[in-house]
């Protein structure tokens, strides 16, 4: 029995695709076309963009601003599981160059000026009324989910 060539190359590429390992880290992110989970607008400013790979098929969900994705994350079953990754980007990335950081390790500081006015950007070392992560979750849920723009449900 002859087997047609695009049936192997089929072949050959789910079993490479499919190598076991589990999916982690951020994903790129493709700078005004990606749009934030929560609040649907376009992710446009490196020093702010938020991601979590997280729930049943480790997919990777994108935010514009950390408020964001702890607002969201705050909604899911499974925030709390140790697989859950957060991953934000360092103040001083560009869009050249994202400088992701661990977001449950990271330390935020207030800003002027973030997308949707959260306030908070993540660098590595904690630097003067810096939160961590943990600090920055309870002030941003202190009074139950602040989104700030209307969520589509």
């Amino acid at each position: 029995m002859k087997v047609p060539f695009h049936f192997l190359a089929v072949l050959l590429l789910v079993i490479t695709a499919c190598d076991g390992k589990e999916a982690t880290g951020p994903e790129e992110i493709k700078w005004d076309r990606d749009i934030c989970t929560l609040c649907t607008m376009a992710i446009a400013d490196a020093r702010f963009a938020t991601q979590v790979r997280g729930g049943p098929k480790r997919k990777v969900f994108k935010f514009d601003d950390i408020g964001c994705a702890v607002n969201w994350l705050n909604e899911q079953p499974w925030a709390g599981d140790a697989k859950t990754e957060i991953w934000t980007a360092d103040l001083t990335s560009t869009r050249a160059k994202v400088s992701w950081l661990d977001g449950r390790k990271a330390f935020y500081t207030p800003q002027k000026t973030s997308p949707m006015g959260y306030g908070y950007g993540a660098q590595a070392e904690p630097g003067e009324n810096a939160l961590s992560f943990e600090d920055l979750t309870r002030q941003l849920l202190q009074n139950g989910p602040n989104h700030i723009c209307p969520v589509k449900r």
